[in-house]
């Protein structure tokens, strides 16, 4: 009996320990559980403080950059409104309170180092009244070393950034009497240059990289604005230098014109006099050597009648010569009336040609033409542009050698007529091209030596061209021929 009590209890016992094992071991595992969940709640605390932190952080980005896009609109605005001007006192006019708070400040003051005067001189003031102002700049003036180093070295200050050298952050909020600032320097690239002053007294609001960033880009904005300014004063006072020097010129050129005038005029009519003071005597000495040559006065020693030859074609030379000095003169004070009628260029060649077409057999120089039909009718003074033939014909067969070529061609271009005489001939330095229609000029050679000419048959053929308000030049090179080429108008 004894003994079934004992094995009974032993039996409770082993059950209770069985039951006190599987229940320990329970509670171990939910010790557990509870241990992974708490480490679990902590994990997720912190990545929920870390959620937390980096949305405050993305906010505060998210303000900065609304803040940067709300400046970069304001400084976008004022960019297009200081463009509008190139008056540089104007340029700081076009910053208002109202610039300065979308920039997020209060205050605002500029400053343009006048280097001829030694001293800061304010250009813009915001925020700030008369007094406060003045006590500032003279401030700023006493210490303008500070400033000038600044600019020299391009240096942004902040109250979040303070170089060494420089102002202490305390000083500088005392003297412009603020809680936060930036001061930029304003860099032109010719002329004054200064510094820009922003500030507040907000201490809520602090000064970020971004706020440094735009208020150098405003700066920016203000140097390149000076210098468009001071380009465009410089640029008109040139203009207006040069306007009153040409204005000058204009009328030392109108007065030397004029007086151009007057002594052509006296020229032109001294010529005239005196080639009709030489023509009565010239005609009285062809007459006397006419009468002694046809033996009126008996017969004369062939010595004698030598001479007297000699004479009459001198004579002629020199009425040649009177002749052309008084239709220059005459065409120059427009003396001579241009009889203009409709002409046909083919036939005149022709007459042309048949003058000289005893010169053009001793010579052997061949002669060519091409008129094309578009090129026959020219309006044109028939008598003066015979003339203006003959000279010239007259010269190529001059200075064009044995066996060579003289070419006469036309073209039409626009209503315009443009004739060139070609020859073989010696030709024109390049030197002496420019001065070939002055009046007695001959270019200085052994050909000129040989060839007599008065200097005046170009002349006259110029004159008579202009006087058709057409142009003649040349072209020509020693040993290879000249081309002379003019403009008459088309019948049509």
């Amino acid at each position: 009996m004894l003994t079934l009590t004992f094995l009974a209890i032993c039996s409770i016992i082993a059950g209770l320990a069985i039951y006190l094992f599987i229940k320990m071991q329970r509670l171990k595992e939910a010790d557990d559980r509870v241990s992974t969940l708490t480490a679990s709640l902590e994990e997720m605390d912190e990545q929920a403080k870390m959620i937390m932190r980096t949305d405050i952080e993305l906010n505060k980005a998210q303000e900065e950059l609304d803040k940067k896009i709300a400046g970069l609109n304001t400084l976008q605005k004022l960019s297009r409104e200081m463009s509008t001007t190139l008056e540089e006192k104007q340029i700081f006019q076009k910053i208002n309170k109202k610039h300065l708070e979308e920039l997020g400040f209060e205050n605002a003051l500029a400053f343009l180092w006048k280097n001829l005067e030694r001293e800061f001189q304010l250009c813009l003031s915001i925020g700030y009244n008369e007094t406060e102002s003045a006590k500032i700049k003279s401030a700023i003036n006493t210490e303008k070393d500070y400033y000038l180093n600044l600019i020299n070295h391009d240096q942004t200050i902040s109250s979040i950034f303070i170089p060494d050298g420089f102002l202490s952050k305390e000083k500088v909020c005392r003297l412009f009497l603020v809680r936060a600032f930036i001061i930029c320097p304003v860099l032109a690239q010719e002329g004054d240059q200064g510094f820009i002053f922003v500030g507040t007294q907000d201490n809520e609001i602090p000064i970020t990289e971004g706020d440094r960033e735009l208020i150098a880009v405003l700066a920016n904005q203000i140097g390149q604005t000076l210098d468009n300014a001071r380009l465009f004063e410089k640029t008109w006072r040139s203009q207006q230098e040069l306007e009153l020097k040409v204005e000058e010129r204009t009328r030392q050129l109108t007065q030397a014109l004029e007086e151009l005038k007057k002594i052509s005029k006296r020229k032109s009519d001294f010529i005239s006099s005196v080639s009709h003071e030489i023509r009565t005597p010239l005609t009285s000495i062809k007459g006397y050597a006419a009468i002694l040559l046809a033996s009126k006065l008996g017969a004369l020693p062939e010595e004698v009648r030598s001479r007297l030859e000699k004479i009459n074609r001198h004579s002629d030379e020199l009425v040649h010569m009177v002749n052309d000095l008084l239709d220059i003169s005459r065409i120059e004070s427009g003396k001579i009336e241009i009889k203009k009628e409709f002409l046909n260029l083919k036939v005149i060649i022709d007459k042309i040609v048949d003058l000289f077409s005893e010169q053009l057999k001793i010579k052997n120089i061949s002669f060519g033409s091409f008129i094309p039909n578009d090129c026959q009718e020219i309006l044109a003074d028939r008598s003066q542009i015979e003339r203006v033939f003959i000279n010239l014909v007259g010269n190529a067969l001059k200075f064009t050698p044995q066996n060579g070529k003289i070419d006469i061609n036309a073209n039409y271009i626009n209503k315009i007529i443009q004739i060139d005489i070609r020859d073989s001939g010696f030709g024109i330095p390049q030197d002496a091209q420019e001065s070939i229609f002055d009046e007695f000029f001959r270019v200085d050679n052994t050909i000129n030596q040989e060839v007599k000419g008065t200097g005046l048959g170009l002349t006259l053929v110029k004159r008579i061209i202009e006087a058709h308000q057409g142009r003649i030049w040349v072209k020509s090179k020693v040993g290879e021929g000249s081309t002379f080429s003019f403009t008459l108008n088309a019948a049509k």
